[in-house]
């Protein structure tokens, strides 16, 4: 082979690696910008704090009014309670008047801060049908202290102790003391607190005002 030949050749063959560089280079770039774009889009992700302040949660709100209508044998059982005199009574003995049923024991603050309010509201709507009936629900141990409880804090409304039944009835799904309830006069739970605060006072009232001036 001459040497002309073998140069002419030589040059062909840079020129053809050249020509197949660039093109593997092209093929690269036109799959590395298809693969670009088919790829899915980056998924940002915000971060959720929980909700946070200074105020603790309040747990002697009222709660949603209830209307009891039932007239099964089991709820009417479960409308007895003794007073102090070891009389035996039941709500329907008062049907015609706006009682307050309130479950209380001698050891609770609260209890101790509604008590002198109750027996307020005994002597302002007195006259107008309402009756106050306070339930100790102490126990045993707390019983002998209710006398000294009523002396010091002068109470006069009604005393006693419920039913294991009522017991149940009213406070068999929250056992956190005071519990207040309203019923109107033919009976029916009007309203039905748990705790006591000066919000649960207002609305107490309110209550005893708007059940008073029913029939």
């Amino acid at each position: 082979m001459r040497n002309g030949e073998f140069v002419r050749m030589q040059s062909a063959f840079s020129s053809c690696a050249r020509r197949s560089t660039i093109g593997l280079v092209i093929i690269s770039f036109l799959l590395l910008f298809a693969a670009c774009n088919n790829a899915p889009a980056p998924v940002v992700v915000s971060e959720t704090k929980t909700p946070s302040g200074n105020t603790l949660p309040r747990t002697s709100l009222p709660m949603p009014p209830t209307t009891t209508t039932s007239s099964s044998s089991s709820t009417a059982s479960a409308q007895n309670f003794t007073l102090l005199n070891d009389q035996p009574a039941k709500l329907s003995d008062y049907l015609g008047k706006v009682v307050i049923l309130d479950f209380w024991a001698t050891f609770c603050p609260p209890c101790r801060d509604e008590a002198p309010h109750l027996d307020a509201l005994q002597k302002r709507y007195g006259n107008q049908g309402l009756l106050v009936i306070g339930l100790n629900v102490g126990g045993p141990d707390d019983r002998p202290l209710i006398a000294d409880f009523a002396k010091g804090l002068n109470l006069k409304y009604t005393l006693g102790f419920p039913a294991p039944e009522m017991t149940d009835l009213y406070m068999g799904n929250d056992d956190r003391i005071p519990q207040t309830l309203v019923f109107d006069r033919k009976g029916r739970i009007v309203e039905h607190f748990v705790g006591y605060d000066q919000d649960v006072s207002a609305e107490l009232e309110r209550a005893i005002q708007k059940a008073v001036k029913s029939e």
